[in-house]
């Protein structure tokens, strides 16, 4: 087992979210994010920095960075500070937080409890205040995830809205560049520096319909499903025309999560294998199992998956047409404890992937907000809209965070 100190900071920091605290970048500009700072998932190029992915073989078998990701940049024009890079699951192969190599994070809400993964030390960076808001990744789940375990505000948006240069990919087909923070008002305007301009710029106001989707607030455990519903409450848009119920993925999402995972899968093998196969590198036990796995799958099930993939695109495009959005719980449990079976954590890691899997497959815009609590924890509500309008979403969700008093 490799400690931090090997690779980052001198003294570890108390939440353990850093793999290096004392790495910093100061603006480039002024701009919107004036006096605003942001750390950075351990999977951004940085200029100097050599990139642990979560992984001691990945960070000894890479050099340092040339310069800084896009997205990175993008922020420093905007006047915001980088402060501190954070950990990692290892290749962001996991949505739990734990880390074979270097340890976990602790859950700012819940320290006996997971953070989620894998942008987890971006998570509890932003959760414990230690910068307004913090990048991270999301394929399967990675910035959702952990936004709903830590109870913050997370978007993963429109899939290519936000340049991947500089970025480690895990699966290109389903990688977003992601943000999560305490604040409604910060999450808007770091998307408003890394989004491209809106179509109409003026646009804002609700969304006249929300869709609920049946098939993922079944997946729910009772207790989340009564919390977030209760806690929605305070949301409510004036001039909605009501809820209505929908089947997005009628027979329900377990057959879609299983595409998903296919097509993932597939691209992993195909982005790390060679890698793989060369450096031998080690891995968690979770983590192995999964890239053997990986290994398995075929371009002919990775064609037949495709399919799948297309289909509920255009089915929910239908749905949300101009005005609607998707509602559905960001996960189905609260953050599971610290300690369980690799079994149990992999029945929860199933049913997270079915709820998860949506934005994924359609390549949608989903914004996660704390919305209630369960058993004293937080749960995160998510909304779904149309492709590219991301700062549409997060202009609304900033306003009705507003009107219920959720704005910090």
């Amino acid at each position: 087992m490799v400690n931090e100190r090997k690779v980052g900071n001198d003294v570890p920091d108390a939440w353990n979210a850093y793999v290096k605290e004392d790495f910093s970048l100061e603006p480039a500009a002024t701009g919107r994010l004036d006096g605003l700072t942001f750390s950075v998932k351990d999977v951004f190029a940085l200029q100097g920095w050599a990139n642990t992915a979560g992984n001691p073989d990945w960070h000894r078998s890479h050099g340092p960075s040339a310069d800084n990701a896009d997205a990175v940049d993008s922020l420093l024009r905007h006047g915001a500070k980088l402060k501190g890079i954070t950990h990692t699951d290892e290749l962001m192969y996991s949505l739990n937080g734990e880390n074979f190599h270097f340890g976990t994070p602790v859950n700012p809400r819940a320290p006996d409890r997971l953070p989620g993964g894998s942008s987890s030390g971006s998570a509890v960076a932003a959760a414990a205040a230690l910068t307004d808001f913090a990048l991270g990744t999301d394929t399967g789940g990675s910035v959702r995830v952990p936004s709903s375990y830590c109870g913050v505000y997370g978007i993963r948006p429109t899939h290519g809205a936000v340049s991947v240069r500089g970025v480690i990919p895990l699966a290109p087909v389903f990688d977003t560049v992601g943000w999560m923070s305490r604040d409604p008002g910060v999450l808007l305007e770091a998307g408003l520096a890394l989004l491209p301009p809106p179509a109409f710029p003026q646009e804002s106001g609700g969304f006249s319909r929300w869709l609920h989707v049946k098939e993922a607030w079944d997946l729910a455990e009772p207790e989340v499903e009564a919390g977030l519903l209760a806690g929605m409450a305070a949301f409510e848009w004036p001039g909605d025309r009501g809820r209505e119920w929908v089947e997005a993925v009628p027979g329900g999402l377990a057959a879609l999560a299983d595409s998903f995972r296919a097509i993932q899968g597939f691209e992993i093998w195909q982005t790390h294998g060679e890698w793989i196969g060369r450096e031998r590198p080690l891995f968690g036990p979770d983590i192995a199992e999964r890239f053997a796995w990986a290994a398995t799958i075929t371009p002919e099930d990775y064609r037949k998956h495709q399919a799948a993939k297309r289909e509920v695109t255009a089915r929910v495009e239908a749905l949300i047409g101009e005005d609607g959005l998707l509602v559905l719980p960001t996960v189905p449990c609260v953050a599971p404890a610290k300690g369980q079976s690799g079994e149990a954590i992999g029945r929860i890691r199933s049913r997270v992937m079915q709820i998860c899997c949506l934005a994924g497959m359609t390549g949608l815009p989903q914004v996660t907000i704390p919305a209630g609590t369960a058993d004293g924890l937080p749960v995160g509500v998510s909304f779904i809209a149309g492709r590219g309008q991301d700062v549409r979403l997060l202009r609304w969700v900033r306003e009705i965070a507003g009107r219920a008093g959720r704005s910090v």
